[in-house]
């Protein structure tokens, strides 16, 4: 049954709502409840274990069912903490981040060259943990929303995130492109914040990830070839009282667009193969895993890789 745009912009309402009210304990047990249940119902998402056994190396069959739970109850804790976030002291929560933070001192000295800086990271842990993290030890960090369907949802999430301290600007729909405007923050100097392993435009840079040929989004590695803004791959995972954080040393953008969306790539997966349950790609990242209209499209696209995202 399809549900429809106006059930789920009234479910994420309602859920908003009520997780704020609830019991931490309680919360914790009705979220790993549904996450079990998503993980027990025929084996699971099967995008999640196509994703997930790239990552390990083997088959899809072969991915352990106990994975396919934690990943689940990964995912779900991430919209726990999102429900409740607004509610929580952020300064507590910049202080907790960095307490467990490792090569933080990276993205200060960054900014500290005047050039601005690019944060990349895949969708992993709780990014927007990263962002309170940034906003209240570093700078306001910019960031790049999809455009979410129906748009009362998309509106709700933008809301979301701009109480939390970040300046959001659409991926598509906007007054301008996002490139330009991501341009402009990082000659002022500002944090720009993105994630960067899945192509949502079909104009991607080709890459290797996980020994799969697939594409990522070429904003990242532009960005810093024009501005000069050190580009940090940056990741994060859960623990389990808490959160862990890296920043690290800026890549190499000596060797141009396509060398330098690879060596970020690289350390994607690096940094998901030390912590898989906590990498929440549930949608076909690789064209193997796409329906042939996607794989035309991105074929189509295959020589423009100058779009931002």
């Amino acid at each position: 049954m399809k549900v429809s745009d106006g059930a789920r912009d009234l479910g994420y309402a309602a859920a908003w709502q009520m997780v704020r009210t609830l019991p931490q304990s309680w919360a914790v047990r009705l979220f790993d409840a549904g996450a079990d249940r998503a993980a027990r119902r025929d084996d699971g998402p099967m995008q999640l274990r196509r994703n997930l056994a790239r990552v390990l190396g083997v088959t899809p069959g072969q991915v352990p069912d106990d994975l396919i739970r934690d990943s689940l109850r990964s995912y779900a804790r991430y919209w726990r903490e999102a429900f409740r976030l607004p509610t929580m002291n952020p300064t507590a929560v910049a202080d907790e981040v960095e307490a467990a933070a490792d090569g933080v001192e990276h993205a200060t000295a960054a900014l500290s060259h005047g050039n601005g800086v690019i944060l990349a990271l895949p969708h992993s842990g709780n990014w927007d943990m990263a962002g309170v993290w940034a906003t209240h030890r570093l700078t306001t960090p910019t960031v790049v929303a999809e455009r979410l369907r129906p748009e009362a949802l998309y509106r709700r999430f933008v809301r979301y995130r701009e109480s939390l301290g970040f300046e959001i600007i659409p991926l598509d729909g906007g007054a301008q492109p996002p490139y330009p405007l991501l341009v402009e923050r990082l000659r002022q100097g500002r944090l720009v914040g993105l994630l960067g392993e899945r192509d949502l435009t079909g104009n991607g840079v080709p890459v290797t990830f996980f020994g799969e040929p697939t594409r990522m989004p070429a904003g990242p590695a532009r960005l810093a070839i024009e501005t000069g803004a050190p580009l940090l791959p940056v990741h994060c995972w859960f623990t389990p009282e808490g959160w862990g954080f890296s920043v690290e040393a800026p890549l190499d953008t000596s060797g141009g667009l396509i060398a330098t969306t690879q060596r970020l790539a690289d350390r994607f997966a690096a940094n998901i193969a030390a912590h898989p349950a906590d990498w929440h790609m549930l949608q076909p990242l690789w064209p193997a895993d796409r329906k042939p209209r996607s794989r035309r499209a991105i074929t189509h696209n295959a020589d423009d890789t100058s779009t931002a995202s």
